[in-house]
């Protein structure tokens, strides 16, 4: 890793990082004041969406936007907007106007994300790359889990918290000055159809769905799931955190471990991984330690599917087609994130509790057949 540009990857970790808090906190903020409004489970999940499609819609403009303002710039303007949408909801409370403020905010994230993932996978050396991007989603992660605990260390002492939460944003906006304003993609390559890099990345694009369905059902889910099993309350609400903590502590371990023995071969390892960990739930839950076992290895086994997707990106594609990949990752998020948990909801209600867990392994089941196909058709 010694041929890291440590300035730039410091810059742009710290940057994304500070993002990542304020994306954190905004989440459970939002459902606190929507709550304490009397508004329902739906109008809650409405509004939060909201962002995953925004996330979706933006996906399509981001390499443009990047050859024409370059990659920097149209980093900080992300950020302003994020920063802007977010206090903007300190001054109005109804809730459509959230949700486009919230489908503008899910927008700037979408840039901020597809940028980063890029930038940080065009400074990696090849021979560390799993490292590299594996501290980038670490750290992003690590933020993030801090913000929901900001949120309720500062609930009901502040009095614009929105107000406040949108200003964060503009903490990131020092690291990325220091960035060198490399663009992405290089001058010379305008553009880079989706419809020409999707059909190479397959199982990157399946390996996003998949952590993004996993990651919004665990926080979502897990706790009534966990509940349903006659778990205690408590330990049921902490059992999504539990989930994060192995995901954010496991990483980097699993990114040497690609480093070392394949990338692929340890992609799809996780995948089976996956499998073999889902239909032990059920049993688990009426065995504490093999619970808490369970979650930590499922959450660090997720997590480096999204983080192995990331990492494929940089191995196969370059400049523009490097930043539309990222794009096609994040549009990828938005679908999942957006149908999956409704779909769910809908199924364990209907079929039963274990419909969580199926769902999961089904998807896992498609990133692993995806992984097959391509080895086979994929150039």
């Amino acid at each position: 890793m010694k041929d890291l540009p440590w300035r730039d990857f410091s810059a742009l970790v710290i940057s994304i990082g500070i993002v990542g808090l304020g994306l954190g906190a905004t989440i459970p903020l939002t459902a606190l004041a929507l709550d304490g409004r009397g508004a329902g489970t739906f109008v809650i999940g409405l509004v939060t969406a909201a962002s995953a499609l925004g996330i979706l819609g933006v996906a399509p403009f981001v390499t443009g936007w990047v050859a024409r303002f370059g990659a920097r710039a149209t980093m900080m303007g992300a950020v302003c907007i994020a920063g802007g949408a977010t206090v903007a909801m300190q001054l109005h409370g109804d809730v459509w106007l959230w949700c486009l403020l919230r489908a503008l905010f899910g927008a700037a994230m979408g840039v901020l994300f597809t940028i980063g993932e890029a930038w940080v996978n065009r400074i990696a050396p090849d021979r560390s790359r799993g490292r590299v991007v594996a501290l980038y989603t670490t750290s992003f992660t690590l933020f993030q889990l801090a913000g929901p605990t900001l949120v309720a260390l500062l609930n009901g002492k502040l009095a614009w918290p929105f107000a406040a939460c949108g200003l964060l944003f503009v903490a990131a906006l020092p690291g990325l000055m220091l960035l060198d304003g490399t663009r992405l993609p290089a001058d010379d390559e305008i553009h880079a159809r989706w419809q020409d890099v999707l059909p190479h990345m397959p199982m990157i694009a399946m390996g996003a769905a998949f952590f993004a369905l996993f990651d919004t059902l665990i926080l979502a889910l897990l706790p009534v799931y966990a509940m349903r099993q006659g778990i205690v309350t408590e330990l049921a609400l902490i059992s999504a955190t539990v989930v994060l903590v192995g995901d954010t502590a496991l990483q980097f371990a699993m990114g040497a471990l690609a480093d070392r023995y394949g990338r692929w071969r340890v992609h799809v390892g996780c995948g089976v991984a996956v499998c073999l960990l889902l239909p032990l739930l059920p049993l688990a839950a009426g065995i504490p330690w093999l619970w808490w076992t369970l979650l930590l290895a499922l959450g660090a086994v997720a997590g480096a599917i999204y983080m192995l997707a990331l990492v494929a990106c940089g191995e196969r594609f370059s400049d523009a087609s490097l930043t539309t990949a990222s794009a096609i990752v994040n549009a990828s998020w938005g679908i999942a994130s957006a149908a999956g948990p409704l779909a769910t909801g809908a199924m364990m209600h209907s079929v039963g509790i274990n419909a969580l867990p199926a769902v999961l392994f089904g998807m896992c089941a498609l990133f692993l057949a995806s992984a097959w196909w391509e080895r086979r058709t994929v150039k």
